[in-house]
């Protein structure tokens, strides 16, 4: 990984409240990173899996989870492009082993860098959040350099918690395998070649696979509006099919329906954009019957 300007002796030292996810962003973990010395001539490297300060998804975890030591992670090409994050394929992966458990394809997710990043809309997401450090929140406030990288750590933090969170709750995620710094390591949906899953937006289902699709995305939005969560940013872009199962993907700016004072709104935004590509699709669905109920579920009706 880089170095960080703000992990530099010339800048301030971390103190024992600041929050966990700076912590894990210094240049210790460039040794992480070693590039292997595989005679295959692969750019493998080794595992991150027990480098320092690196959090586990919850357990317990899908048998496909590598967890050896002995695992190299090799890139095999970017997944997608995006204005807060990129995200690549890696296959981690046991040299010579054919055994069960010795292979999984994970998407990394890596947050941009602080002069390549664009949280442009981060502001409402972030109300109802605070980290404990005064001048960190400052910093983030302010969009200071040191602040953007606080973003960028609350973003992934954020996504690896609620992923954990939704994975335990039984809701179609994909599985949080690990989170070191801002990258956020995640079950690969798709085929065994590497082929991803579509988004919802790119498939042309038939009125019988709309209507379970539907049904399975309400049932998922349930389980959250119970936990008193939403989405955010919920789209026909950032649901997965993988099958006939739904998936959704993108969550680092989920919302605390009560903390947050726009809770309801993003809400109520997240069911009337999908509900409109369902209609769209020739599916009629009535958002206004499904917002009512999750914002009860919720606890703010």
């Amino acid at each position: 990984m880089r170095d960080h300007d703000f992990a530099s002796p010339r800048r301030r030292r971390f103190d024992d409240d600041d929050p966990t996810f700076l912590k894990r962003l210094s240049h210790d973990f460039d040794t992480a990173w070693e590039t292997s010395d595989d005679p295959s001539g692969d750019e493998a490297q080794y595992t991150t899996w027990d480098a320092p300060g690196v959090l586990h998804g919850p357990e317990p975890r899908p048998e496909w989870v590598v967890t050896s030591l002995a695992a190299r992670d090799t890139e095999l090409g970017v997944l997608k492009t995006g204005k807060e994050a990129d995200v690549h394929l890696v296959e981690r992966a046991v040299p010579g082993s054919e055994t069960a458990g010795a292979r999984a394809l994970l998407a990394a997710k890596r947050y941009r860098s602080a002069e390549h990043r664009m949280f442009h809309r981060d502001a409402g997401y972030l109300e109802g959040r605070r980290v404990r450090e005064s001048r960190v929140t400052r910093a983030m406030a302010g969009r200071t350099a040191f602040g953007r990288e606080a973003i960028a750590g609350q973003w992934a933090a954020a996504e690896f918690a609620a992923l954990g969170r939704l994975w335990a709750l039984g809701v179609s995620v994909p599985y949080p395998v690990q989170l070191l710094g801002t990258e956020l390591m995640l079950e690969f949906v798709g085929a065994a070649d590497g082929t991803a899953a579509p988004r919802l937006a790119q498939t042309r289902p038939s009125r019988a696979e709309l209507a379970s699709l539907w049904e399975q995305l309400a049932d998922a939005l349930r389980v959250l509006a119970r936990a008193g969560l939403a989405h955010g940013d919920l789209s026909p872009y950032n649901l997965l099919v993988d099958g006939e199962r739904l998936v959704l993907i993108d969550l680092p700016q989920i919302v605390d329906v009560v903390a947050n004072p726009n809770g309801a709104e993003f809400l109520a935004r997240d069911v009337t954009n999908v509900a409109r590509w369902f209609t769209g699709k020739g599916l009629a669905v009535e958002p206004e019957p499904l917002v009512g109920e999750l914002l009860y579920d919720a606890g703010v009706r």
